[in-house]
């Protein structure tokens, strides 16, 4: 280890600062409170919604009964540090054996800050094992090395950080707020649209010229006409969820286009002869991130990919119909996808495309409510086939996609901001903990008791304590911490 700590302060292992082991048994009351990985607030860093169960619904899981201040580190994903505190109202809860649970009277809350800074995440990340299934074992916890500093320099230490996070907090919470009520609104807007709400119908607005614009349902006819091997959907009923604004027409996504899904013969994990080639190949991760237009993509196919698949031109609709379900983006370049994804193949008619596009994201959630009786939750081509859709005029489209291209951009604007202010938020909780773990968030005390003395007490009570595991001492795994030089004057 380089550098020196500041006066007064030691290094010491997690393992070394824990007093209490956990004793791990079922509930064995008839009610309780249950707190597992999904409880914990992620960004808050608190238990937001513990289960109140009963015991015969007790998971495997529930196995450890939980203290005040004890401290819950997450095993599973650590890069997303799902950490928390037991807080008062919740001692004698049952947590999960999907975390490592700290108990240390004395240096509960240096614990729970020190399990939130980067370091603590950076190498628990480096230590995970398994893919589908990534997690850390215990003892990457317990050999985490950490500064200590004397026991009332953490007590002031730790009010410093409280004050200012309290404040972070408090900004951050309504920076989330904010997004919230944004993704509210961006799905109002589409459900309004799709509705006949956003903008005036056609049957309120006055014809100016001596040309009639084309209809819905000329529209529909004309698009049915155009398909020369038109795939008829086998149930002809009308949705009787929802009234039709007036012009307005249903249609059905394999009348008013080729709907197929993407070929991949061979997988291309199982073959890399496929992949690395010019062909674009799109992925259901890549339709995910799209937000209405795929415009990137992590893969691609060669001449051995492509004459196994298929080469969608730009303007596809593309539809997900496996992992993630029934998300959607259009293709601006020329791609291939394989069969997890369906595509939707309208050719010159962009406006008519990017409607549809908007009106299965309202759709996303309940497509069962546009499709026959017999459908599933998790869609196929036959969902598809049968998908029943609110269709306006195409001028009526022309006028709901620009006004709500114009409201999205809106939109946008304010989640990039809200978004660059919650990372700025992050970068600013993370200088917090990084000073207070190298001694500059207060001054030192000389007259402060030794952390030294803080360790060798921690060390006497573990060996008194009857249900602290014997275990030799480690070697200390992770010596990453490199403390800066502190002088008299800092």
């Amino acid at each position: 280890m380089t550098g020196a700590l500041p006066p007064g302060w030691a290094v010491a292992t997690i393992e070394e600062l824990i007093v209490h082991t956990i004793q791990q048994r079922p509930p064995c009351t008839e009610a309780f409170h249950y707190v597992d990985i999904r409880s914990i607030d992620t960004a808050t860093k608190r238990i937001a919604d513990p289960k109140s169960l009963q015991m015969s619904e007790a998971p495997s899981r529930a196995r450890q009964q939980l203290r005040t201040s004890d401290v819950l580190v997450s095993m599973t994903r650590p890069n997303l540090n799902a950490v928390a505190m037991v807080p008062q109202n919740l001692d004698g809860a049952i947590g999960s054996t999907g975390f490592h649970v700290l108990r240390s009277p004395e240096t509960a809350s240096w614990l729970f800050y020190a399990v939130q800074t980067e370091a603590f995440v950076s190498v628990m990340s480096s230590r995970v094992q398994g893919v589908m299934y990534p997690a850390i074992r215990p003892r990457d916890v317990l050999q985490y090395e950490l500064p200590v500093p004397p026991l009332a320099e953490q007590r002031r230490i730790v009010a410093e950080i409280e004050k200012h996070l309290t404040r972070l907090d408090t900004a951050t919470t309504s920076l989330r707020h904010v997004a919230g009520a944004l993704r509210r609104y961006r799905a109002a807007i589409l459900q309004s649209a799709c509705e006949g709400r956003l903008v005036r119908t056609g049957a309120s607005l006055s014809v100016t010229n001596e040309q009639v614009p084309e209809t819905a349902a000329e529209f529909r006819c004309r698009l049915i006409r155009q398909r020369s091997r038109s795939r008829q959907p086998a149930s002809r009923h009308q949705p009787a969820h929802a009234t039709l604004p007036e012009g307005w027409v249903w249609a059905y996504l394999a009348e008013l286009g080729e709907l197929n899904r993407g070929k991949s013969r061979h997988r291309p994990r199982n073959d890399p002869r496929l992949l690395d080639g010019p062909y674009p190949f799109i992925q259901t991760a890549d339709i995910r991130r799209a937000d209405g237009h795929i415009r990137a993509y992590s893969q691609t196919y060669s001449e051995l990919g492509l004459a196994q698949s298929r080469l969608w031109p730009a303007g596809t609709l593309c539809i997900t119909i496996a992992a993630n379900i029934a998300e959607t983006g259009i293709l601006t370049f020329p791609a291939c996808f394989p069969d997890s994804v369906v595509g939707f193949l309208l050719e010159n008619e962009p406006t008519t495309v990017r409607y549809l596009e908007l009106f299965l994201r309202t759709a996303q959630g309940n497509l069962e409510r546009f499709a026959p009786a017999t459908a599933q939750k998790n869609i196929n081509l036959e969902t598809l086939y049968d998908l029943a859709i609110p269709l306006p005029s195409p001028s009526e489209q022309q006028r709901i996609v620009t006004e709500i291209d114009r409201r999205l951009s809106v939109i946008q604007e304010l989640e990039q901001s809200v978004n660059a202010n919650l990372r700025r938020a992050y970068r600013l909780r993370q200088s917090i903990l990084k000073r207070a773990f190298e001694g500059k968030l207060v001054p030192q005390d000389p007259t402060d008791e030794p952390a030294s003395v803080l360790l060798d007490r921690i060390q006497t009570e573990r060996r008194a304590s009857p249900t602290v595991a014997r275990r030799s001492r480690r070697a200390r795994a992770y010596p990453l911490f490199e403390p800066v030089v502190q002088t008299a004057e800092t």
